[in-house]
């Protein structure tokens, strides 16, 4: 469109155009038919593990337009964006233990850093809070530079919260107000449970990395217009029936319907029986069923929590516009309810009291059935649900001492109960139902066993307000659950260390030992190393597990202490006892007194110097943050997709790998490439830090990529990050084999099963993989965020067609294969591949034949098929 002003014309460009709106309103027809559709959000929401990413890829932007010949002062957000720091922070201290009691490495920094713990009230919060700084004072003052040097960018402080509850709570509007004009609050972020503000009526998902710097710099989200499952809620739940338990019935249920890549809407009268806490208690774990999103229409229990928060002010121009464009709902009403490509129900009175696990979130197993389902697991084959011990070893017994007193651990032993995660601290009703029964346990003579590492991480200062006021706070405490610090962390990896005698314990009977937390993930390595099997609980279960201190425990028949006979029935609160405490504590006043100075309560931020200037000076020392080389070597002109010739297999890997398999996550091996790396940069091993505090260094994360201790390789005959370098037969950590091959001139690719790249969005999961060399993936399927940075980073995900998979086509991964892309990329293009078979022996290498024969399949844009010689057809496309 061209508009005459004055003397010029200004030429404006439309992203979205009338047939993408047409489209939309025609969706009962093209729902199944694959038509994109962009998609600008209202804003951005992003965490420090991927910000710090993102700020560094803008700062190296800039530097690239300078390079160019441009204004780097043109790289800068357009969309408005939040950063809330909330996933540094670790269970480094818990309780009022005496400092002796931790690894070497925190004893180093007591040492080195000795004001900071002269008080001789021992404060967990403050020592998480203060070492925090000491670790990542440089990464902090880079964000605060990023603050000051991009516009639309905003900063929330370590110690504010968790980056879902901060966004439920405070940044969320529903409705956005602009000079006067009105439109739908909608978010995207930079972590997979953005979704949970979907259950205050504001249309969010997560993104990978790149496609939120995308969205930032002003372009819109290319997605492919959904099918919507409506999921309807009908029934009350039972007394005794938290949020916890219908959400993880809810994540079975919809894992078992499949509801990968569609949104799921949920209506009927059953959704007025929740609150708004409950609402993103489901929403939240979105992500753990598959789903884009998980949507609640806003209705009058929306706007009260407006009111609630402190947004009363603008609620009657936010109902009078929902009313106004029919996006109010009463679910009462089945009038109001829309079309769905598919409609499933669940009937809330039938949900149990239930736990997930022991490593996945969609393992829903009913509290009754636990001691059973365990003790099933742990002589089953080694997989999701099995830990293959030898019958003869499932009692064994270990001796501890811990403290001067003596302590057993046996398989099925709690040596981490943690109340944690977004999921469950923004629910008032599980977290004081948590707190009850801590006080009616603490009545009762109950106690939870000091060697157990125990925490509460609130996800903002609005749980910490209510518990203290409702008079529960002393009892969680005198049972282990100090406040830790408010941030995401044990449910992310930063549990920190377990004590030495303890870990010793474990090793030594090589024990399955036990975490119970009230997070949204339990993937294999990721809670801690320690513990093998991980349960996702309520709060309250969290404590109940802590006191019995073991998952080996049927509470209907067995008390939940030795010497005491109380039962968990005799101290468990009922849903009508919670809601009597919630409507006296939980009051408008204690979120205004939190958020009011957010910004500028932590003084530690506050103090800290950042630099001025629109271009970042790089420290070449500085093991934290550095110049990626994502832009090394840019030009004006568009470079021509290649390619892939003769490419090598990396690894080769069976389902669910996750992105925490992939992406650099938790404590830094010893002995890990990234550890070499850093000791060769002068730092000793209690420097190391974690690979979430160096995510703005490449160089550490490429060697931490697919450095996950339970890594299941193919070419291996046991867990570990390691792989086969087949040019000389060696085995070889990943990242070394991938320099080898990089050497050589040798491109790679990585072969999957299904799900690939569930988790956490991580971009330096497809980040990590591109610098290694990895070129192509090629999977059964993959989650949405995974993908698309793949897509981002230039490496081609490319997925077997229906009833294929390696399998069935005989691949080994020891083939090598040659992707035959086209100058130009279009929709319903074929794509050619052919494989040369090697097998390797030692160090020498027998080719077999090279395949001539090529096939080609239709797929559409960019969806790729794969074919091979001898009339087998391999078809692999980007769904």
């Amino acid at each position: 469109v061209n508009i005459l002003r004055g003397n010029q014309i200004a030429v404006i460009t439309f992203l979205v155009k009338k047939g993408d709106v047409e489209n939309i309103l025609n969706w009962k027809v093209v729902q199944h038919k694959n038509v994109e559709v962009p998609f600008k959000p209202a804003r951005v929401i992003l965490q420090d593990f991927t910000g710090v990413p993102a700020v560094v890829d803008f700062a190296a932007m800039r530097d690239a337009v300078k390079k160019l010949g441009g204004d780097p002062e043109k790289i800068n957000p357009i969309c408005p964006a939040d950063l809330v720091i909330d996933h540094s922070i670790q269970v480094d201290f818990n309780r009022r233990q005496n400092t002796l009691t931790f690894e070497p490495d925190i004893r180093y920094y007591l040492l080195r850093f000795p004001f900071h713990w002269l008080p001789a009230v021992h404060n967990s919060l403050q020592k998480n809070q203060d070492l925090e700084f000491e670790r990542n004072k440089e990464r902090f003052e880079f964000l605060k530079w990023g603050s000051q040097a991009f516009k639309n960018m905003r900063i929330i402080p370590p110690g504010s919260g968790i980056i879902h509850q901060v966004n439920l709570e405070y940044l969320a509007r529903v409705v956005m107000d602009h000079d006067g004009y009105y439109y739908p609050d909608s978010v995207v972020g930079t972590d997979s449970h953005t979704t949970m503000i979907d259950g205050l009526g504001v249309l969010g998902w997560g993104v990978g990395g790149i496609e939120a710097e995308a969205v930032m710099l002003g372009q819109p989200i290319s997605m492919v217009l959904p099918e919507v499952v409506g999921y309807k809620l009908l029934g009350n739940p039972q007394p005794l029936v938290t949020s916890t338990d219908i959400v993880l019935t809810i994540t079975k249920h919809l894992r078992q319907v499949g509801v990968v890549g569609k949104f799921v809407e949920f209506f009927g009268p059953g959704v007025a029986q929740l609150s708004i806490a409950d609402r993103a208690t489901i929403a939240n774990m979105c992500p753990e069923y598959g789903a884009t999103a998980a949507y609640f229409p806003v209705d009058d229990i929306s706007i009260g929590y407006l009111i609630q928060t402190g947004e009363c002010k603008k609620r009657s121009q936010v109902k009078d516009y929902l009313e106004a464009v029919g996006m109010l709902r009463d679910f009462k009403n089945s009038s109001q309810d829309p079309d769905f490509t598919q409609v499933v129900e669940l009937d809330l009175h039938t949900v149990v009291p239930c736990c997930s696990g022991p490593k996945r979130p969609q393992d829903k197993v009913a509290v009754s059935d636990m001691k059973k389902d365990f003790e099933t697991c742990l002589g089953a084959k080694q997989g999701f649900k099995g830990f293959q011990i030898a019958p003869d070893r499932h009692n064994s017994v270990v001796k501890f001492n811990f403290e001067g007193c003596d302590f057993e651990l046996s398989h099925g032993s709690v040596v981490i109960a943690a109340i944690t995660s977004c999921t469950n601290t923004s629910n008032p009703s599980v977290m004081l139902g948590a707190g009850l029964l801590a006080k009616k346990a603490v009545e009762a003579g109950l106690t939870v066993k000091p060697y157990i590492k125990t925490s509460l991480s609130p996800g903002s200062g609005v749980v910490t307000y209510y518990l203290r006021e409702s008079g529960v706070m002393s009892y969680l405490s005198q049972l282990g659950f100090d406040v830790v610090g408010y941030g995401c962390m044990t449910c992310i990896g930063n549990s920190g260390p377990l004590p030495e005698s303890v870990v010793e314990a474990i090793t030594q009977g090589d024990l399955v030992a036990v975490g119970v937390l009230s997070g949204n993930r339990n993937f294999e390595g990721r809670v801690h190393p320690n513990t093998r099997a991980n349960y996702l609980a309520s709060p309250p279960l969290v404590i109940a597990y802590a006191i019995a201190g073991t998952i080996r425990i049927d509470f209907e028949k067995e008390p939940l202490g030795k010497t005491v006979k109380i039962f968990l029935k005799d101290i468990w609160p009922t849903r009508n006892e919670i809601q009597a405490v919630e409507r006296q504590f939980v009051i408008p006043g204690m979120f205004k007194e939190v958020y009011q100075k957010i910004e500028t309560v932590n003084e530690s931020w506050n103090a800290l110097d950042a630099p001025s200037d629109k271009l970042y000076t790089w420290n070449p020392k500085s093991t934290y943050i550095k110049s990626p080389p994502f832009f090394d070597g840019l030009t004006l002109a568009l470079q021509t997709p290649k390619t892939i010739e003769d490419a090598y297999v990396l690894l080769s890997f069976g389902d669910s790998v996750t992105t925490d398999h992939i992406s650099p996550a938790g404590n830094i091996a010893r002995n890990s490439p990234a550890a070499r790396y850093l000791t060769s940069r002068g730092l000793t091993p209690r420097e190391f830090n974690s690979y979430g505090s160096r995510r703005g260094n490449d160089a550490v994360m490429a060697r931490g990529t697919f450095a996950n201790i339970r890594l299941v390789n193919k070419f291996i005959d046991k867990q570990g990050p390691q792989t086969v370098h087949f040019p000389s037969g060696e085995t070889l950590d990943v990242f070394d084999a991938a320099e080898r091959y990089k050497q050589a001139g040798h491109s790679l690719i990585v072969l999957a099963g299904k799900e690939y790249g569930a988790g956490s969005s991580r971009d330096w999961a497809a980040k990590g993989p591109f610098l290694l060399g990895v070129k192509a993936v090629l999977a059964e399927s993959y989650e949405r965020i995974h993908r698309s940075n793949l897509v981002g980073m230039g490496v081609i995900p490319l997925q077997y067609l229906p009833g294929e998979d390696a399998g069935t086509l005989g691949l080994t991964g020891r083939e090598r294969y040659t992707i035959i892309i086209p100058e130009k990329l279009k929709p319903q293009m074929n794509v050619q591949i052919k494989s040369q078979m090697n097998i390797v022996h030692s160090s020498e290498s027998t080719q077999l034949g090279d395949s001539s024969v090529k096939h080609s399949g239709f797929i559409d844009f960019m969806h790729f098929s794969l074919c091979f010689s001898d009339s087998q057809t391999l078809g692999l496309r980007e769904r």
